[in-house]
């Protein structure tokens, strides 16, 4: 799907986000005569500040990366197959710096919150999840950016085999061996 048949909104802040989101806004699947036939129908995801959405800078976890790219030219095929599934974009969720970490902390944008630590590099994306603020959401996995922030914050985290999701349009970063998973 282009990116142009997406309509976007302003998500208005509901409260507390428990730090998970860099930015919140709407990104509605595409116009569909079956939408409530879509399996993914209904719910909403939110997105690691890894993934491209067109228009928007992907940040990949650090203000000086975000300051020096210009706003993405295309969507994720990962984001879009949500989409096209039905799913709702809520939003970018804070990451752990470049990814580098495996504690989901972030001395820029904050840490999001879990009684103890959230977890990483996925950590916005699995705060979102376990606090209700999305069905599901997007992370990657290269050492466990996935399973431990899903683990640390009690939810499931699904670390699909290799090749099955698509790498386009995501911020390369240890490509021979990352991941694209989803967090449920």
């Amino acid at each position: 799907y282009p990116a142009s048949i997406h309509s976007e909104l302003s998500m208005e802040d509901s409260g507390d986000d428990h730090g998970a989101f860099m930015e919140k806004f709407i990104l509605l699947p595409p116009p569909s005569s079956d939408q409530q036939q879509l399996p993914l129908h209904g719910l909403t995801f939110a997105i690691k500040d890894i993934f491209d959405v067109a228009g928007r800078v992907t940040g990949f976890g650090t203000p000086d990366w975000a300051r020096t790219h210009a706003p993405a030219a295309a969507t994720a095929p990962a984001v879009l197959a949500a989409l096209g599934a039905g799913a709702t974009g809520v939003g970018k969720t804070v990451m752990d710096e470049m990814a580098y970490s495996i504690n989901g902390e972030n001395a820029h944008y904050g840490t999001p919150a879990n009684p103890c630590v959230p977890g990483g590099s996925s950590s916005g994306s699995a705060v979102a999840v376990a606090a209700s603020l999305a069905d599901f959401a997007l992370g990657t996995n290269t050492g466990g950016s996935v399973r431990v922030p899903a683990a640390y914050c009690g939810i499931f985290g699904l670390r699909p085999s290799h090749g099955q999701v698509s790498a386009e349009n995501v911020v390369p970063h240890g490509s021979d061996v990352r991941h694209r998973r989803v967090v449920c």
